[in-house]
């Protein structure tokens, strides 16, 4: 038995209808001037819990490309500290093999012991070099100078800690390098108590190719070439170090990259409109709007004297 349709009937209904086509272009509106499918939780509530996520990886994975950018930064600087000191210690060798060939007077032999003079303060210079103001050879006490003038630079022992930096989840790379690695370790005759002994310091090689000069004792002179080029070796090493860890950083920034590009997208996916898809969308609930409407405005009577008709 079907219940009696009244006008009051068909009215609400028409009215709810027309309100919910109105609500339907409302929100389709709403994505397409935002160019997001979810613009609130209650639009996707499973899209929205995934769109969070994305968003919390990015940002890891942003301060992760931060870190790889600080870190890569700081290993050019020893790259290049490395450079200049292997400068120095060439230039030291010229001097010595120059001061050596027994030919030069004692005059001659005192110009080339002032020159490496000049050398050895420039290499104090590169040993306390500092990055964004901070000293780079003293490990972890990046606050206090490592080779202080008032103290004889081949006796001192430098921190060796590391400085790292966390470049991926779980994963740390070491930028600094230990001042003794790089100049040496005191040498035995320093009195020292020092991990080990290197008579091939570089501070410790340059006062005795300086002090033979100033003696002419020209043998020696000779006999610190071979401790100059060991440790010209040594500093060779931790260049090459240098540049093991700079590949490294170099390959997980590729890495950061990719992830980051495959975060977007996936992110893209979950939370942004299909343009496309929603103008077809709109302009058909437009239609059907405007058809309900000119409908409703046949169905609904507005006067008791259209019923008499």
């Amino acid at each position: 038995m079907f219940g009696r349709v009244t006008q009051g009937t068909i009215t609400s209904q028409l009215l709810r209808n027309i309100n919910s086509n109105l609500k339907q272009s409302q929100s389709l509106q709403e994505k397409l001037s935002t160019g997001r499918e979810i613009n609130r939780p209650s639009d996707n509530p499973v899209g929205i819990t995934y769109g969070l996520r994305y968003r919390s990886d990015l940002s890891v994975n942003e301060r992760f490309q931060t870190n790889v950018d600080s870190a890569s930064s700081y290993l050019d600087f020893n790259d290049t500290l490395m450079t200049q000191t292997n400068d120095i210690l060439k230039r030291v060798k010229e001097l010595a093999i120059q001061g050596s060939n027994g030919t030069n007077p004692q005059v001659a032999l005192d110009n080339v012991a002032g020159e490496i003079k000049q050398l050895r303060a420039q290499l104090v210079d590169v040993a306390n070099s500092q990055f964004k103001g901070k000293y780079v050879f003293n490990g972890q006490f990046t606050d206090t100078i490592p080779y202080d003038p008032s103290v004889d630079p081949k006796t001192v022992l430098t921190d060796p800690g590391e400085i790292e930096y966390m470049i991926s989840s779980g994963v740390k790379l070491s930028v600094n390098l230990n001042g003794n690695d790089v100049f040496g370790y005191p040498p035995a005759s320093s009195g020292v108590t020092s991990p080990k002994y290197e008579d091939d310091n570089a501070f410790n090689v340059l006062d005795n190719i300086i002090a033979n000069l100033g003696t002419g004792n020209i043998a020696g002179v000779s006999g610190q070439l071979g401790l100059l080029d060991s440790r010209m070796d040594k500093i060779l090493t931790q260049q090459a170090e240098v540049g093991a860890r700079t590949n490294r950083l170099e390959l997980m920034q590729d890495r950061l990259k990719d992830l980051n590009l495959n975060l977007q997208t996936l992110q893209s996916k979950t939370e942004d409109a299909d343009i496309e898809d929603l103008i077809i969308r709109s302009k058909v609930n437009e239609s059907v709007y405007q058809a309900s409407l000119s409908v409703g405005s046949k169905v609904i009577q507005p006067t008791l004297v259209d019923f008499l008709r």
